[in-house]
């Protein structure tokens, strides 16, 4: 039995007096029934931990502030506006300036330039290598700068970039453009994550991540739907249409870089500047965002918010073993789809559709991909089990491959061919759930930060994997990639289960020597142990 679980059984609801000046209700549970700081030994700990690393929000950590679920829900609607909605904005321009690559190649982008299948292949595997390589990089940046700071920064740089290609004329300056768009988005995924992790609960985060990539797809969508306008351009100032694509299109995310300066706060205590006069938060609002963080997690205040990471603290993230069975779904899990995203349009213009009719048709396998992510997503929390949720996805994909790849008709007939090829590109995303189990399993600020950002470095290894899967001798079927495929989707069902086995395995380990101390030991090594990261034996591992 785990500090948390006495806490709680320990824990009793408390009646309010409803003529206090501060605000209560009769049926309201204290606060202090999912508090592992009711224990004063924990709280002194973590009181003289917080005040150690200088965190930014100690000020208003509280073991005993109470709050109502009604005061609680007004919180997090207003930090679902200002924090989760503000990510999903700064997502979009991620996504406008890496994506719409994918509709410049329905206008000939690839002829006007002189390149064929294999070089395009090239220019995408350069830009995911580009990402991998400032993946860590830009952690260590962010993390002394603060993602408040350096997010704005990278949006605006990115956006620069992806104008510039209005002047791409051939094949070495499309793979410069890739190289640096690439190496300047390189992070910013693991960066905006950490910033949402300062005001959501671990529960909340994959929700919030979930809609995180919905915008991802209604994104496409949207951009889908411009294309289809803008690319109708082409001739106009003397421009083809994608050219126009690049330009008002890096125009739009250069403006959402400018707004994000605005959109960002350093943490839940730091709202007031000169943007800002009045702040997000009253002084109570303050306190219960910071302590509802802390009560979930306490190794969220383990590090103050402009603290840089050191060499030997990424050396310690990267040999932190139990967090790589998540990696290792990573490089695997995902290939199916980017394939898919990189050659939809391609296979769908070789069934015979043309440049307009292609992009519209995009659209179908969005919005099924939306609806399958929030789903799993939803349902992984809900039941609070993220590796038989996420199940779901490779055995989907893998029934539908299969019939991708051996019907004799895949690929000959046209309507059946696109509703199978829409069906597997819709399939549920489970990126989401696993982003926020690795972000729920890393155990501190520190691992927090950097073993997001190889997490992600492990999945731009699948982009770059997905990205070579089809090749110019393998046209126009693909016969051979979609076999590799099917193959990668049979591969991720024992490699998840595996990976819950290894976590209920860990916890078991750790429970045999946590319940062999008495209290006072317990006491001495939450206090003494040299112990860091998820080798404490007072942490659990999610599954």
């Amino acid at each position: 039995m785990t500090v948390q679980e006495k806490d709680v059984k320990s824990s009793k609801t408390i009646e309010y007096d409803v003529s206090s000046s501060s605000p209560s209700f009769l049926d309201v549970e204290k606060s202090e029934s999912k508090n592992p700081f009711s224990n004063p030994k924990v709280a002194e700990y973590y009181r003289d931990l917080y005040e150690t690393v200088k965190y930014e929000c100690r000020e208003a950590f509280d073991p005993e502030f109470e709050w109502t679920q009604e005061e609680e829900k007004k919180v997090v609607r207003k930090l679902n506006w200002r924090v989760a909605l503000a990510a999903c904005l700064m997502f979009v321009a991620l996504q406008v300036d890496r994506g719409n690559l994918q509709q410049a190649v329905s206008d000939n982008l690839l002829d006007d330039l002189g390149i064929n299948t294999n070089e395009y292949n090239t220019g995408n595997t350069i830009f995911y290598v580009s990402f991998l390589v400032a993946e860590i990089p830009s952690q260590l940046i962010s993390k002394r700068l603060g993602p408040d700071v350096f997010i704005p920064i990278q949006i605006c740089a990115w956006s620069i970039v992806a104008l510039s290609q209005v002047g791409l004329s051939g094949k070495t300056s499309f793979y410069i453009t890739r190289a640096m768009i690439g190496a300047i988005e390189g992070g910013f995924i693991a960066d905006l994550v950490l910033w949402l992790s300062y005001f959501f609960t671990s529960k909340e985060l994959s929700l919030r991540l979930a809609w995180f990539w919905t915008t991802l797809t209604i994104t496409q969508i949207f951009t889908a739907l411009v294309a289809f306008g803008v690319l109708r351009l082409r001739g106009v100032f003397g421009l083809p249409g994608w050219a126009h694509l690049f330009l008002w299109e890096g125009i739009f995310t250069l403006l959402i870089g400018i707004a994000s300066f605005y959109l960002m706060v350093p943490s839940a205590v730091q709202t007031k500047s000169w943007m800002h006069k009045k702040g997000w938060f009253t002084e109570r609002e303050e306190k219960i965002v910071v302590n509802r963080i802390l009560r979930d997690d306490p190794q969220k205040g383990s590090m103050h918010n402009r603290q840089a990471i050191d060499i030997h603290m990424l050396w310690k993230c990267l040999l932190d073993y139990d967090l790589w069975p998540l990696y290792m779904i990573g490089i695997i899990a995902y290939v199916g789809l980017l394939t898919f995203s990189s050659y939809f349009t391609l296979m769908t213009r070789a069934l015979g559709f043309g440049v307009f009719d292609t992009n519209l048709l995009t659209i179908p396998n969005h919005v099924i991909h939306i609806i399958g992510m929030l789903g799993v997503t939803w349902l992984a929390e809900k039941i609070n089990n993220r590796a038989m949720v996420a199940l779901i996805s490779p055995i989907y994909c893998s029934i539908l491959l299969g019939v991708i790849r051996f019907w004799p008709g895949s690929g000959v007939k046209v309507w059946p061919s696109y509703v199978l090829n829409t069906l597997y590109a819709g399939h549920p995303y489970i990126h989401a759930i696993v982003v926020s189990w690795v972000s729920r399993n890393s155990n501190s600020v520190r691992s927090r930060s950097v073993c997001s950002a190889i997490y992600n470095m492990f999945v731009q290894a699948d982009s770059i994997i997905a990205q070579n899967i089809f090749r110019e001798d393998d046209l126009p079927l693909y016969k051979r990639g979609l076999l590799q495929l099917w193959c990668l989707a049979l591969a991720t069902i024992p490699l998840l289960l595996l990976t819950r086995y290894y976590y209920i395995w860990r916890n078991n380990s750790k429970d045999r020597l946590w319940n062999q101390m008495t209290e006072e030991e317990q006491d001495y090594y939450r206090k003494n142990t040299k112990d860091e990261g998820t080798k404490r034996l007072d942490f659990r591992f999610a599954y």
